[in-house]
């Protein structure tokens, strides 16, 4: 079993920054990626951003592309998503995720953690 811990999240104004962080423990030699997700009042969980552990790879939604940015310090097994130029629409809980090696979706999921943006 892999366990995450969110942590960064918080009240913002609008073009305000915000660091998200999600240490993961227990089975982390199984981690095949990390992810973080989000899900506003009334709206589906989306994906915001992803990394391959290994390779670094990672892929953006549209929506945040040029300015959330997803990173990793595989030796603290801790990922890291660093939201700037930040939008009222960006207010949701965000999530993070572990895809296990083999997995096709996402194993194992944190709490979540409030970001507010204010306009």
């Amino acid at each position: 079993q892999v366990r995450l811990a969110e942590s960064g999240g918080g009240l913002v104004q609008a073009g305000g920054s915000l660091r998200l962080s999600c240490a993961a423990s227990g089975r982390t030699f199984s981690i095949s990626a990390m992810s973080w997700f989000r899900q506003a009042p009334g709206k589906e969980r989306e994906v915001v951003a992803a990394i391959r552990w290994s390779v670094g790879t990672t892929h953006y939604a549209n929506s945040v592309k040029g300015r959330f940015t997803i990173s990793a310090d595989t030796a603290k097994n801790t990922a890291y998503l660093q939201m700037n130029s930040l939008k009222p629409e960006d207010t949701a809980i965000y999530y993070c995720a572990v895809t296990e090696s083999g997995s096709s979706r996402p194993d194992y999921w944190g709490q979540g953690t409030q970001v507010t943006v204010s306009s």
